[in-house]
């Protein structure tokens, strides 16, 4: 049951979930639930009041009505005839008894079109509530109407829900795209612009809906997937669960088009290549001399390592489908981690065990080894269903080996003494196919299969034959015993198929049994006309074959079975009977036939091969409708094959500047300086090359340089900062390579990090980062190039490893030409020294200068939850509040401290990012410093790689990344060292866990209309006096929350506006100074919890002094 509901909650296509949400309305008003199932199980004549009760002017009336037809219609009764009464409310003020007509509107607009179309300027009306449900209940009912003449109606509407603040609607409008193309395929160009606009949309709840929506209507624009691609694979966690299946199902497809084959052989993995990255240039040409080896594109490793986490689903799909993702995608030594998540699934419905078990009896034919471990779990069990049985059968004999062989055919003896004859009868076929395919066991299955032909049971005797028949011919020149040993079974054997292989082998091997074959023959004249048109067939070519090797005692015999069959009343007897005269008794007609007649009936067979049901099955995709029946199904698209070369990856990348600008470097590998506390090696050129970064990216925004310069400058850097750092950021999953890459980024960073020290509360104007959008610069006109270009530092995924490359050479020929514009740069930075740095002066020009390509790239990109209005900026202001993690006197001389930088997280961006500073206070260096368990285990943290060694009073500060999913719920996780665990929780105030946002004061009050009632939280506060002034008031809003300012034309009204990062749901603030020193405080967002709390921390903030 449980898996059934959660498929009703899923599939919201038919409009489930608002029907779930109205039958959990609907409880509390029932007196009493065995009352309201009584309305719902009694005959409809009790209902006739209900037409009444819905003209009726009470609302109270209309929502008990409402309540009673939608529980008409979930038992499944009609009630199409109070369509009239029910669409007159649709246009009612309450919004329950709304949700309530939509429900019922979804189900029955398609068969009452022409009353629907009478109501639909109401839709139209309704496509405009402030209320997100209503919105997309609309937009179902008229996608539900199904008539050619609103399709442009329908079109406007799609693309207005397609552009829709609630993530809600936007999934509903991808879903009703189905529903139009379905109606007007000529619609498809247009659609496919909205499917194009959709997929860049961030929202999880969206993604799956969209990827359906491209598979319905245009599968082979592969080209829409580039750039989303990254997008997709790191969304895939988060979507729900029916959208994971679609959209896995899609990027199988996708990375069978795009990426190489990983099953070449002698292939080497990209984790084992990674380090030539980083060595040097002369290694570097000796290795591009040697023939590469297969390296796998980041991209494909990056679908795979994605979507390993939901082989743990609990959706029995989802599970399948990434198990079909390895088995198509995977390098072969890697596929074998489904397997333990396959054999799971076998606890489930025999539905579902049907289907896992057709995948594996597939996969177990082409790699045995998968599977052996867990034989076990394909025993059958008694109360397994038929076709259960003979497909795990299937699987024990396609597992069997001449290790496990023994124990397989033990457990065989024991299905064959099975009541189910079906069964039974699958068990000798599989026994005979373990005995072709194992030399070793033949003698002993044909054994046992003899001693079945005693068996009281029929169809155990007839497979039984026809499976020795089949061995017999494998192996012939040993057997004349027991083709004498059927001879005399012969009498007691009915089944026609059985009598028929007899007869069979007794013709093929007569020279064998000369003795025995004429009586055969004989007692088969006597029966010959009672005798099934198989047995018949065979006795004329036995006839046929002792008539060839033994006349003498058989011509008499012969004649009168052709004479017999000369007159059958089945043609294919007659026909089959002259044929044979002719061939073997010579006359003048014949001419030279029977000369060969002894060449064409005695001819060697070749033995039958018997081979596994399922081994050309895996021709078609795994978990598919098509795998499953064996046949091509409708709308069954092929896996491609791998291309030989490698389509360009570069279309894969993004231009989206995400900020990756730290105030203290991360501490990756250590052991470079055992020696001494310096942080950095001596190496000149890694120096010059360092200077020359912060030089380049100072540089560009100097005021010698002209305008048009430092644009294309700050690109041209930005592009090779994003090469530099890029395995920084694609989280690789090699730890070797974290470390060493973010000992990269920190080289960059060294300059940065005079920007902005920690000990200052106070972020200058040129420290400010873009959003993940990299909507920031172009949004903020005081922002410089320089933020561009630092701001685009790392791109959103790995690039290749050649592209790192020649990035890393273009930087150092620059690095030589680039004049020195910091001196100080060159100087070693000592971890002691980072808290001391004077900040150096920012002279940011006033205008954004950024490039001409840069710009439109970034235009069109928008958030999440959040309209193109609306976009996400750098705080402007943000003091830095250090919190106690872990006391030195707990820590055992490990202290830590932390504090939240009001960035956007590097590692994702549902995180929000928190600095921790370790400090070792002991007298002695503590080692391996990382984080241990974390409760609750779902909890996703971005850990900090592990510390290698921490000397005595030294100090670094290391990155973290923590999604709270917008709860202030505090975090728990270990804080190890080599020899001890410390549990530590770092709980965030509400105001951290929100991101500023910039929009215009009318976009703000639109924003706010949409987020009314439930959703509003106010409160009259007093404020301290010297809160009053508006400098003031912002300075106190900004340290209690992240968020940003919105220009307001009223000098009494302030307002900011942020979103929650985890979700992306916006937060809007309005503070309205009443006389003296109250006001008024509202706060707008969907989460109301998060609304009280902010409401209460802002109130305290203001009214102190």
């Amino acid at each position: 049951m449980r898996n059934m509901s959660t498929a009703v909650l899923y599939n919201d296509q038919g409009g489930a979930e608002a029907a779930v949400e109205a039958g959990q309305e609907s409880t509390p008003t029932t007196s009493s639930s065995g009352a309201a199932f009584g309305l719902f199980s009694t005959d409809f004549k009790k209902n006739e009041d209900l037409k009444e009760m819905l003209e009726s002017n009470k609302e109270s009336l209309k929502l008990e009505a409402m309540k009673r037809v939608v529980g008409l219609i979930a038992k499944g009764k009609n009630s199409s005839e109070l369509f009239p009464a029910v669409v007159k409310n649709v246009a009612s003020k309450n919004i329950e008894l709304k949700k309530l007509v939509y429900v019922y509107l979804v189900r029955y607009a398609e068969e009452q079109q022409d009353l629907a179309l009478l109501s639909i300027s109401t839709f139209q009306r309704a496509l405009k509530d402030p209320n997100q449900f209503i919105r997309a209940s609309a937009l179902r009912v008229l996608s539900s109407i199904r008539v050619p003449i609103i399709v442009p109606i329908m079109m406007l509407a799609i693309k207005e829900a397609a552009a829709d603040l609630s993530p809600y609607v936007r999934k509903t409008s991808a879903h009703a795209i189905q529903k139009l193309y379905s109606l007007d395929p000529e619609q498809k160009e247009q659609l496919i612009e909205v499917i194009e606009k959709l997929l860049k949309d961030k929202s999880t709840l969206v993604a799956g809906s969209v990827v359906m929506a491209f598979e319905e209507v245009c599968p082979d624009r592969i080209d829409l997937i580039h750039k989303n691609y990254r997008k997709l694979c790191n969304l895939l966690v988060d979507v729900e669960e029916w959208g994971q299946v679609v959209i896995i199902s899609m990027l199988t497809r996708y990375a069978r088009t795009q990426f190489t084959s990983p099953w070449k052989e002698g292939a080497i993995f990209d984790e084992n290549n990674d380090k030539t990255f980083y060595e040097s240039d002369s290694e570097e040409k000796k290795e591009q001399t040697e023939a590469k080896p297969y390296i796998m594109d980041p991209d494909h490793r990056l679908l795979l390592r994605n979507t390993k986490p939901l082989l743990q689903s609990r959706n029995t799909a989802v599970v399948m489908s990434v198990a079909q993702l390895y088995w198509h995608l995977a390098p072969k030594h890697e596929v074998n981690i489904v397997t333990k998540s396959l054999v799971r699934l076998l606890r489930s419905h025999r539905e579902v065990q049907y289907i896992v078990l057709q995948n594996i009896a597939t996969m177990s034919i082409q790699r045995k080894g998968m599977f052996e471990p867990y034989m076990k779990s394909f025993y059958v069990r008694s109360t397994d269903a038929t076709h259960i049985k003979t497909l795990k059968l299937e699987i024990l004999t396609n597992l069997a080996n001449e290790a496990n062989i023994s124990t397989i055919l033990r457990e065989f003896q024991t299905y064959v003494k099975s009541q189910d004859k079906a069964f039974a009868a699958a068990t000798i076929q599989a026994i005979g196919r373990c005995a072709t395919n194992i030399s070793e066991v033949t003698d002993t299955c044909l054994n046992g299969l003899v001693l079945l032909l005693s068996n009281r049971d029929e169809t155990v005797v007839a497979e039984s034959v026809v499976v020795i028949k089949k061995l017999l011919q494998t192996q012939p020149t040993q057997h004349s015993e027991i083709i004498k040993h059927m001879a005399k079974l012969f009498d007691n054997i009915t089944v026609p198929m059985a009598r028929a292989s007899i007869l069979w082998l007794m013709g093929e091997y007569c020279e064998r049994v000369p003795k025995i074959a004429p009586d055969v023959l004989r007692k088969m004249a006597k029966t010959f006309t009672a005798e099934e048109d198989i047995v018949k067939l065979q006795t004329v070519n036995l006839a046929a074959k002792l008539y060839l090797t033994n006349s003498k005692q058989t011509k008499l015999l012969t004649q009168y079975i052709l004479n017999l069959g000369k007159y059958d009343q089945n043609y294919d007897i007659r026909d089959r009977t002259r044929f044979i005269r002719q061939l073997i008794v010579p006359n003048e007609k014949s001419g030279a036939l029977n000369k060969y007649a002894r060449r064409i009936l005695l001819a060697p067979k070749p033995a039958p091969v018997l081979e596994s049901a399922f081994k050309d099955r895996d021709r078609f995709q795994l978990g598919t409708l098509s795998h499953s029946l064996n046949v091509k199904a409708a709308g069954y698209q092929e896996l491609s094959d791998w291309p030989a070369v490698a389509p360009d990856q570069s279309v894969r990348n993004v231009e989206v500047i995400e900020p990756v600008k730290e105030w203290a470097p991360l501490v990756g590998k250590t052991k470079k300086s055992k020696s001494e506390d310096k942080f950095y090696s001596d190496d000149e050129d890694e120096k010059e090359e360092e200077g020359s970064e912060s030089s380049g990216s100072e540089d560009s925004s100097s005021s010698s340089s002209s305008d048009e310069e430092s644009g294309s400058e700050s690109e041209e850097e930005s592009s090779e900062e994003s090469d530099k750092t890029s395995s920084d950021s694609g989280k690789s999953s090699s730890g070797s390579e974290k470390s060493s890459s973010e000992s990269e980024a920190e080289q960059k960073k060294k300059k940065k990090t005079k920007k902005a020290p920690l000990k200052k509360n106070k972020l200058t104007a040129g420290d400010s980062d873009s959003d993940e959008n990299g909507n920031g610069p172009v949004a903020q006109s005081s922002s410089s190039s320089a933020e561009s270009s630092s701001g685009s530092e790392t791109d959103s995924e790995d690039d290749s490893d050649s592209d790192n490359i020649a990035a890393q050479k273009k930087k150092k020929s620059e690095a030589k030409s680039k004049p020195k514009v910091e001196v100080k740069s060159k100087k070693e930075v000592s971890l002691l020294d980072l808290d001391d740095f004077s900040p150096a002066p920012t002279n940011a020009p006033k205008s954004s200068v950024v490039s001409s390509s840069l710009l439109s790239d970034l235009e069109g990109l928008s958030l999440s939850n959040v309209s193109s209005t609306m976009q996400v900026t750098t705080p402007s202001f943000g003091p830095v509040k250090t919190y106690e993690l872990l006391h030195h006197m707990t820590g055992k001389g490990l202290s830590a401290k932390y504090h939240f930088p009001r960035q956007p997280c590097l590692y994702q961006p549902s995180m929000v990012a928190v600095q921790v500073i370790l400090t070792n206070s002991s007298d002695h260096s503590l080692e391996e410093i990382h984080i241990g368990d974390r409760s609750p285990a779902s909890l996703n943290i971005h850990c900090f790689n592990t510390i290698e060694r921490l000397e005595p009073e030294a100090s670094v500060t290391v990155s973290m990344g923590i999604d709270f999913s917008d709860s202030t719920q505090a975090a728990n996780f270990q804080l190890c060292t080599k020899e001890d665990q410390f549990s530590v929780s770092i709980q965030p105030a509400v105001g951290e866990l929100l991101m500023p946002s910039t929009m215009t004061e009318e976009d703000f009050s639109k924003e706010q209309g949409k987020l009314l009632g439930m959703n509003e939280t106010s409160a009259t506060i007093t404020m301290a006096t010297a809160n009053t002034s508006s400098q003031a008031i912002g300075k106190q809003v900004l340290s209690v929350a992240n968020v940003g300012v919105v220009s307001s034309s009223q000098n009494n009204v302030h307002r900011f506006a942020g979103r929650t990062v985890s979700s992306g749901a916006v937060v809007l603030v309005s503070l309205e100074q009443k006389e003296s020193c109250a006001a008024l405080l509202t706060i707008n967002t969907e989460k109301s919890v998060m609304a009280s709390m902010l409401l209460r921390d802002l109130k305290q903030a203001l009214a102190q002094a």
